[in-house]
């Protein structure tokens, strides 16, 4: 089974060259090998490979950005998804792609079903919610993943940037009113690579699906547990626990609206493919072990 991998070099792409790796023959391309950008440069590829399964692990991700390049976020996160897609039902392949919460509106407290209506607050959450609508809309058989929160060893990410602040200021202040759960790239293309073995003969499992680690927290909780793991560590910690400060949203303006309520429900997800899902403490534990060495 030969397998293409569009976007190696980011958290995910990193993290699916291993996972992937067991089920076939990979082709790994990065930005040096395809611009999405050019979407028009996409069918190429795909052609010259032929592949079984297509993976699309490259995105558009710069959340405020995107509002003053909202043709370059399209070309990336639409357009090119739109391409592959296209491509995927002319050589009969999977599509594997990756969405978010950002579809949403952020708007009450319970958890998002696959079937809930959208809504997105910003270009980076139309976009997303684009390039899914293209993938429906061309027949191809599809694995559509939203997630959150996505934090790997690789790379920048939340935890990292606490950790480091904690270290060199004494008081910190993080939103408490965005409620999410942060998830590891690992553990998503772990679920990539067991989603694919189970659905290559069972058409019918193809569709959306929300993929997050189990529970769920805000921004300071987040980083109060990130602190508290390297304290015990011993981590050189400046910041008391005490003098982490919660704060509303409105306290740090950006350009994007943020989704107030990011919680995905997983139940789709844990009942097609028979898995028990981590609590996210767990993942963000294990990348802190690598991080601080």
């Amino acid at each position: 089974m030969k397998i293409l991998l569009l976007g190696k070099n980011g958290q995910l792409g990193w993290e699916l060259q291993r996972s992937l790796a067991l089920l076939g023959e990979l082709i790994a391309v990065g930005k040096d090998g395809l611009d999405l950008s050019r979407p028009e440069s996409i069918a190429a590829i795909v052609r010259a490979v032929a592949p079984q399964i297509i993976v699309n692990a490259a995105a558009y991700t710069a959340v405020d950005k995107a509002e003053s390049e909202p043709e370059l976020a399209r070309a990336v996160n639409a357009t090119s998804v739109g391409v592959l897609a296209r491509e995927a039902v002319a050589c009969g392949s999977w599509l594997v792609h990756y969405s978010s919460d950002y579809v949403f509106d952020g708007s009450g407290q319970t958890p998002w079903v696959e079937d809930s209506p959208t809504g997105p607050l910003s270009v980076y959450g139309r976009t997303k919610l684009e390039g899914e609508t293209l993938i429906r809309d061309s027949g191809c058989q599809h694995l559509i993943f939203r997630t959150s929160w996505v934090h790997a060893t690789r790379g920048r990410n939340f935890a990292k940037t606490m950790l480091r602040l904690a270290q060199e200021r004494d008081r910190l202040t993080v939103i408490d009113d965005q409620i999410g759960a942060p998830t590891g790239a690992d553990l998503l293309a772990d679920l990539t690579a067991l989603a694919l073995r189970k659905s290559r003969r069972r058409p019918e499992v193809s569709g959306t699906y929300h993929a997050v680690a189990a529970g769920e927290t805000s921004w300071h909780g987040y980083a109060k547990h990130v602190i508290a793991v390297a304290r015990a560590a011993g981590e050189p910690i400046r910041v008391a626990p005490e003098a982490i400060e919660a704060v509303p949203t409105s306290a740090f303006p950006t350009p994007a609206k943020r989704p107030h309520n990011s919680r995905l429900n997983t139940d789709k997800l844990r009942a097609t493919f028979r898995v028990t899902l981590p609590p996210w403490q767990a993942g963000v534990e294990r990348m802190l072990a690598e991080v601080m060495g």
